[in-house]
């Protein structure tokens, strides 16, 4: 076996600002990422850029051109399909759990109830802020919520790798798919439901709903970048 290498905090954070770039949207597919450039913009030597896109290559969020080098990542059908296959057995399985927690326990259902209102209005109000960034944050955290309510700890750890793929793909719903007022909806219907104990409903609206998310994306025309200019 290889010795395990310690990644250094510096490359985490060289990682994890350029990964929120491009989930963001702030670098666009077909973005050409020069490692000299990158170093310079974030105050850093050229190891740590380097070490940063081996993950992001592995996330699948940047991809290699020859000797042309390294880009960033058009949002791939294929991949996008596959996130969501796992993604929708997570939701139901939370909304499951969520509702038949909600059934036995009174003091669940009215703190669910509670929490899930709260994050219900900020993301309402995230997304009439014309904020993509905030808007996907807020879905993020819905879900989220789901998870964590639902009593196993392993639906949040499980999701956790996907979400950096996906919350680029969320924003581009947002932006190309319009569906925005239309996903805020749907939460509330989820989150009344499950709240009222109503397990296959709730399963159901879960699956509508990611389903309906999976279908807009593969659906929207997103403008395709040329790499190889």
């Amino acid at each position: 076996m290889k010795p395990i290498v310690e990644i250094p905090n510096r490359a985490e954070q060289v990682y994890i600002s350029i990964r929120d770039s491009i989930c963001e949207g702030t670098l666009t597919p077909g973005t050409h990422l020069v490692q000299e450039r990158l170093a310079a913009r974030l105050g850093v030597s050229r190891q740590p850029v380097q070490q940063a896109m081996a993950l992001l290559r592995n996330d699948g969020l940047v991809l290699e051109r020859g000797s042309r080098g390294l880009y960033v990542a058009p949002v791939d059908a294929a991949a996008t399909v596959h996130r969501y296959q796992i993604r929708l057995g997570l939701d139901q399985l939370a909304a499951r759990l969520c509702a038949q927690r909600a059934v036995h326990d009174p003091a669940f259902r009215a703190e669910f109830l509670a929490d899930g209102n709260r994050i219900l209005e900020a993301g309402e109000r995230a997304l009439a802020s014309g904020i993509h960034r905030d808007a996907v944050a807020m879905d993020v955290e819905f879900h989220s919520f789901l998870y964590e309510r639902s009593g196993n700890p392993m639906i949040a750890a499980t999701a956790e790798p996907l979400w950096h793929y996906l919350r680029r793909v969320m924003i581009t719903v947002i932006t190309y798919a319009d569906r925005g007022s239309l996903v805020w909806q749907q939460h509330r219907d989820i989150h009344r439901t499950i709240a009222a104990g109503q397990v296959e409903r709730g399963v159901a609206l879960v699956t509508d709903h990611i389903e309906g998310a999976e279908d807009a994306i593969l659906r929207a025309e997103i403008p395709v970048p040329d790499l190889d200019d």
